[in-house]
């Protein structure tokens, strides 16, 4: 191998750590120990105009229902409609329902159109919550995590770790994902 590929390779490897590390660190950070009996697994929506679940919003329904610690959990979806079609919320928890068969039990957040509106609207959900998750991409989740301290910073002492990493899944877009994470919550940091 010449020395000009060795270094793209090498170069390649950086970069895919690189974004894997990161993600790995946003999906750790604002979270507690979390004690307490019952949980709320949040599972934000991302823009999905299309009458079915798109592979964003299916892979955060998996990572949703993976982060499920047991019986009484519920699971709350959480998003409005984007292009006047069904609601993130509803697609998602159809995806869980019919595609994945999950059979907990489910509630619905469907007016909210922004992070921030999620996290506000899902609020009196959370109240009973002794351990809440929220799902999403790790910047994202990230940021919400942030919201929740911002709006109601006596529920986010309840917030912990959902599972929306692990090693090797999204390998290839985690480099971009964190550039576009880094640019998101630079932004909430000037805030």
């Amino acid at each position: 191998m010449s020395t000009r590929r060795t270094y793209l390779v090498v170069a390649g490897v950086v970069v895919l750590a690189w974004g894997e590390w990161l993600n790995r660190r946003w999906s750790r950070a604002l979270v507690e120990r979390g004690e307490g009996g019952s949980e709320a697994v949040v599972v934000l929506g991302y823009r999905n105009p299309r009458p079915t679940a798109n592979v964003v919003n299916r892979w955060r329904v998996r990572a949703g229902l993976r982060s499920v610690s047991g019986e009484g959990t519920r699971v709350i979806f959480s998003g409005g409609a984007a292009g006047g079609g069904a609601t993130e919320a509803r697609l998602m928890a159809d995806h869980a329902k019919s595609v994945l068969g999950f059979t907990g039990e489910v509630l619905l957040e469907e007016e909210s159109r922004t992070t921030w509106e999620n996290i506000a609207n899902v609020i009196p959900l959370l109240e009973d919550a002794g351990r809440i998750k929220i799902v999403s991409q790790p910047a994202h989740a990230l940021k919400a995590r942030a919201y929740l301290r911002r709006q109601r910073p006596d529920l986010a002492a309840r917030l912990v770790r959902a599972d929306d990493h692990r090693p090797g899944e999204w390998l290839l877009v985690k480099p971009l994902l964190a550039l576009c994470g880094l640019w998101t919550l630079r932004r909430i940091s000037e805030r």
